[in-house]
């Protein structure tokens, strides 16, 4: 269960990515922060390397299925066998559904019929920083102004996110650092 003391909660979607996950453990290595990333499976077999970093460096990780497909638009069978597929390479209890869309059927497997029965996390802050249309200071403006003890704050390490998240990041981990929080993962 998250602290809702001066703790924040950094999750990061959608890698590993050969720029951008490196980048964040860099930046979560200089403020003594863990995250927890919700990796894609075809990622992670593309990126064993960066996975492994993430695991060696203390970092908590989580299935985002296989190929990031959408629960709401996606045949229930198809969708678990997804993140079964996704679970053969991310060894992890915890879930998130890509776009956060799962059906009511799915979370249900997910908890009650799955073995190991799965966490599904969400979050309470949206960067928004996988919006193209969004400048990079909304997306950090996102965060600084909807934070708050025990937030869990999504960012996403990939090629569509990098040009918002590279600069709300630093600036995030600044600022709460800043403020005494500490920062952990799930």
């Amino acid at each position: 269960m998250p602290d809702s003391g001066k703790v924040l909660y950094l999750t990061f979607d959608d890698g590993p990515h050969e720029q951008a996950t490196p980048f964040v453990l860099d930046q979560l290595k200089a403020w003594n922060a863990k995250g927890t990333f919700f990796c894609i499976g075809k990622n992670v077999q593309q990126h064993r390397d960066i996975y492994t970093r993430i695991l060696d460096e203390g970092h908590a990780i989580g299935n985002h299925t296989q190929n990031h497909v959408n629960g709401w638009k996606t045949v229930d069978e198809k969708y678990i066998a997804d993140i079964n597929e996704a679970a053969k390479y991310i060894d992890s209890n915890l879930f998130r559904p890509p776009y956060g869309r799962i059906s009511r059927f799915q979370a249900n497997f997910l908890h009650n019929i799955a073995r190991p029965a799965y966490r599904i996390i969400m979050w309470s802050v949206l960067s928004g920083d996988f919006d193209r249309k969004l400048k990079p200071e909304r997306c950090l403006d996102n965060v600084l102004m909807n934070a708050r003890p025990g937030s869990i704050v999504v960012f996403h390490d990939s090629t569509k996110a990098w040009d918002r998240m590279s600069f709300a990041l630093p600036r995030v981990l600044e600022h709460f650092a800043g403020q005494g929080y500490v920062f952990k993962s799930l």
